[in-house]
């Protein structure tokens, strides 16, 4: 059954109030700079990205791939991004600190690239942003979007101390037909290790998800800090990875219902313990009407299903803030709170995931 506990961090869907967490109570370490989406140099001529993109290439072949106390200018960096995106009078900063995304802290990407599979991917954020890169010697994209592992990364989490919301393949698809089973397996065992931050698996390839969910990844769906999600657009695409993901035996299901692209029609929740619903952004963006997202805040409240209400989008998404009939909607489920091992431990935990890391290189 989905949780009826729910953190509210700024107006309640009832009109009450809450007392929103401040930045210090909710401030996490930066996310992974291969998890960038939209930022304001998406414009800028594709020359002096390129420029760019190779300066920060040497600084993270020098271990700067992710920012820091020790790196305060790209701190300073992150968090200037984060707050720019709401104009004066429609702030909903959502639930992130330093990830631009609204409902996540970082992002964590041991898998570069995709492909394209239904509609919701046409203008893909990741794709964007990653093509700027190709051919950039030593950028973390400078093959592109082409899909390919990363097992350097595999040990980052393990390295945070802060607990966080951690958005897994941010920049991919873990269930792509090109990530073997055996890497999987070590990704999950990475979140298994590191169990003192909450983890957002979100896919578009529901039918690999529910199969290794119902076999052999049966004992890390039921952990309470892994929550499982798929992508919804529409009905046709996005309604049977509905029903894939409700009957994989996940303990955590969630649903990204964006870019939204029509009416959903009476959509069953049950089962399900979130929804995050939100419109398309960037260039060529589609309209999101506000009648199907009121459908989908009422149905959530109706089932008891915490309703987070990203962005409306558009070609420029901050113009149009995040606010459904004047009220900012960021419910999230109960975050679970597990304690932070010491350094030795977690160096030890370290040197177990090095063994996968040799695996795949």
């Amino acid at each position: 059954m989905p949780s009826t506990e729910t953190q509210a961090l700024c107006v309640r869907a009832d009109g009450t109030r809450s007392v929103p967490a401040t930045k210090a109570d909710r401030r996490r370490a930066p996310p992974d700079r291969d998890g960038v989406p939209h930022y304001p140099w998406d414009k800028l001529p594709k020359a002096l990205l390129l420029l760019v993109g190779f300066v920060l290439g040497l600084l993270l072949a020098r271990g700067a791939s992710t920012p820091s106390a020790s790196n305060p200018a790209a701190v300073s960096l992150t968090s200037t991004i984060d707050h720019q995106a709401a104009p004066p009078g429609n702030e909903c900063n959502g639930m992130s600190d330093r990830s631009a995304i609204e409902w996540t802290d970082a992002t964590w990407n041991p898998v570069r690239g995709c492909t394209k599979v239904s509609p919701g991917c046409a203008h893909c954020y990741a794709e964007t942003f990653a093509e700027r890169f190709r051919g950039v010697p030593r950028h973390p994209y400078e093959r592109g979007f082409d899909l390919r592992l990363v097992p350097a990364k595999l040990a980052d989490p393990l390295r945070w101390a802060r607990p966080r919301m951690v958005f897994v393949n941010s920049m991919s698809d873990l269930f792509h037909k090109d990530v073997p089973d055996s890497y999987i397996h070590a990704v999950v065992r990475v979140m298994r290790l590191a169990d003192w931050h909450t983890y957002q698996v979100l896919t578009k390839r529901s039918e690999r998800l529910l199969d290794l969910l119902s076999t052999s990844l049966r004992s890390a769906a039921a952990a309470p800090h892994i929550w499982w999600g798929v992508s919804v657009e529409d009905r046709r695409h996005g309604l049977p990875r509905v029903e894939h993901l409700r009957s994989a035996p996940a303990r955590m299901r969630f649903l990204s219902i964006e870019p939204l692209l029509e009416d959903l029609g009476p959509l069953d929740l049950a089962g399900l313990s979130w929804a995050i619903v939100g419109g398309e952004s960037g260039p060529g963006a589609r309209p999101l009407h506000p009648d199907w997202v009121r459908s989908l805040r009422d149905r959530c409240r109706s089932s008891s299903v915490p309703f987070f209400f990203k962005q409306w989008g558009g070609v420029r998404k901050g113009r149009h803030g995040r606010l459904l009939d004047g009220v900012c909607h960021d419910e999230v489920p109960l975050i679970p709170s597990r304690p932070v091992p010491d350094l030795a431990e977690r160096r030890a935990m370290m040197a177990e995931v090095e063994s996968d890391v040799a695996t795949f290189v």
